[in-house]
């Protein structure tokens, strides 16, 4: 069994053999490609698997697989699962299995983002996803309990913003018409296939909620940190049709995600020093409202 103390290369890889092994699949050399919120594996046969910190959301893995089988029946342009029964739980962890998009990791630009989303709005999911309502606070404390080494005055601070957060959340007057969204759209979920279609990636956030959630990244990334050019959130904001940044409720949309950006990198706080750093270098700029122009991409 992996050691689940550490969730690292060596235990990943063990956990990814294994469930390769249950369902017929080749893990010979996989290549990590990133260890993040999942280790994520190239497979042989164009094949891409992605390992999950904990077993605590196995309905969730059975939903993702289940919303990009539906995005194939409607021929959206999104990630596809291999047709193998899954998800597979080994080790306390969830192992997926998707084809690959492309043996290079070209990601779209915010142009692509917004053909995506905009597309992605227009459809209607049906009633047997059983999509969760959006739930922006759901994994904020699971992470900031499990950050131990987060230093207890940020910890304190992380905390009592919190109550502050959701109190502005639920005084947003949202004026998109909800429904399905992607949960975390951005240029860093959209991969080029090899004919130079971008592709939606990361289905495991789908959620039925305000459609600005969808829209709010992209114009952080031109807005906060200088991610994007003028000029590309200028596309982005004429192929979707709506421009976020002169609704009433975006400062506040965008304060939630920043905060939110922040209690994510937590959980790698333990496993560099580099994340260690950028998290309180983020903490400090949300204590100061200081730029955010020094946040590194991730």
């Amino acid at each position: 069994m992996a050691d689940r103390a550490e969730f690292t290369e060596e235990s990943t890889r063990a956990t990814l053999e294994t469930a390769a092994a249950q369902v017929g699949i080749d893990a010979t050399g996989a290549e990590l490609l990133r260890l993040g919120s999942h280790a994520v594996y190239r497979l042989r046969d164009a094949i891409v698997a992605r390992v999950s910190r904990t077993a605590d959301d196995v309905a969730g893995y059975r939903r993702e697989i289940a919303v990009a089988n539906w995005l194939e029946s409607v021929d959206y342009p999104a990630v596809r699962a291999v047709s193998v029964d899954q998800p597979i739980v080994v080790d306390d962890r969830v192992v997926v299995f998707w084809q690959s998009i492309s043996d290079e990791q070209n990601y779209g630009k915010p142009a692509d983002v917004a053909h995506l989303i905009k597309r992605l709005h227009a459809l209607d999911a049906p009633a047997s996803l059983d999509l969760p309502q959006l739930d922006p606070f759901a994994r904020v404390m699971p992470r900031l309990d499990a950050a131990t080494g987060l230093d207890e005055a940020d910890r304190t601070y992380l905390v009592e913003r919190l109550p502050e957060l959701q109190k502005a959340y639920a005084g947003i007057d949202f004026v998109l018409p909800p429904g399905a969204i992607h949960g975390d759209a951005s240029v860093g979920n959209v991969i080029l296939n090899p004919s130079g279609q971008p592709i939606l990636l990361d289905l495991d956030g789908f959620a039925t909620g305000p459609r600005e959630w969808d829209l709010v990244l992209t114009a952080m990334y031109y807005d906060s940190f200088g991610w994007h050019k003028k000029a590309e959130y200028d596309d982005f904001v004429q192929i979707y049709g709506f421009d976020i940044m002169t609704w009433p409720g975006y400062e506040a949309l965008r304060s939630l995600r920043e905060y939110l950006m922040v209690t994510w990198l937590t959980q790698k706080i333990s496993e560099d020093d580099d994340f260690a750093g950028e998290v309180r270098m983020r903490i400090r700029s949300l204590r100061n409202d200081a730029s955010r122009r020094t946040w590194k991409p991730y």
